[in-house]
């Protein structure tokens, strides 16, 4: 494993699983195989409504609460919540989040970051980020906080690799952290014929390439399964390393075409979801 420091000194694994769309069943199931072969970050949140399931799946893998990393994102809806923080990590079933982050730039976003920042000085939280945020708003957090953002969480992959945004956060000190790391499920993007190629030479699947490429990028990567096979190949990236020219190849693959960008509509809409996290198993 490779590992990042974060601004707030906290270390952080590069590659982790996400937990997305899984179900309780699923994401406990995914985070006990997960642990079973190496991973120590685990990505959840509110809205995704299995955070209860992810703290199982942690206390049954019998793994020292303090060697694994566990992340979850606040929904809008209670971003002005005081007790917000608190019911999360009664959810999670942990005293502690290595890493929390503000969901969607939706609602009254500042007050859920002075939430988080409550939480940082209050020893409940090691370090706070966003999620899908754009530069602009960045800025905005930026000129109001009183703790830094360690991460932000967006979408990245060959196909949009975010360079003017991340010379920005290197600038700020933010790292940057995947989602839809493989493009989605496009199968486009892993059947580029330079991926194939690559994963003849160094034995890899393309998507090992590709998550390969986004460690040695410095993006931090959660692809989610409950497949344990892929669960396993997806960890698999530490015994080989790409050239310099590889990656400058990669790179060149750049056509800034995201799967995912948000609406004004889709903002508002986010605003007024309230997932059902005290119902869920």
């Amino acid at each position: 494993m490779e590992y990042v420091t974060l601004n707030s000194g906290v270390k952080m694994p590069m590659a982790g699983i996400g937990t997305f769309l899984l179900t309780p069943d699923e994401a406990e199931a995914s985070v006990l195989s997960a642990l079973s072969c190496g991973y120590r970050l685990i990505d959840t949140a509110n809205a995704y409504v299995n955070e209860k399931a992810v703290g199982r799946g942690m206390r049954k893998s019998g793994i020292p609460r303090n060697e694994i990393f566990l992340e979850t994102k606040l929904w809008p809806a209670f971003y002005e919540q005081e007790d917000a923080v608190e019911k999360t990590l009664q959810r999670l079933g942990t005293d502690t989040i290595d890493l929390l982050l503000i969901h969607q730039p939706a609602g009254n976003y500042v007050a859920g970051y002075r939430l988080m920042e409550k939480a940082y000085r209050e020893g409940k939280v090691k370090a706070i980020g966003l999620s899908n945020f754009h530069e602009t708003q960045i800025r905005e957090i930026l000129d109001i906080c009183e703790v830094k953002p360690a991460v932000l969480q967006t979408e990245v992959h060959p196909y949009s690799q975010e360079k003017e945004l991340k010379a920005f956060l290197a600038k700020e000190g933010i790292v940057i952290q995947a989602w839809y790391p493989l493009g989605h499920g496009d199968r486009a993007l892993r059947e580029e014929p330079l991926f194939a190629e690559l994963g003849r030479k160094y034995g890899k699947s393309s998507s090992q390439i590709i998550l390969r490429w986004h460690i040695q990028s410095g993006n931090i990567v959660i692809p989610g399964s409950k497949n344990p096979q892929h669960i396993r190949d997806n960890l698999d990236l530490f015994d080989f390393s790409l050239t310099d020219g590889e990656m400058e190849k990669i790179a060149a693959m750049d056509q800034k075409k995201r799967y995912y960008v948000s609406t004004p509509e889709m903002l508002k809409s986010y605003a007024e979801m309230v997932p059902d996290v005290d119902g869920q198993k």
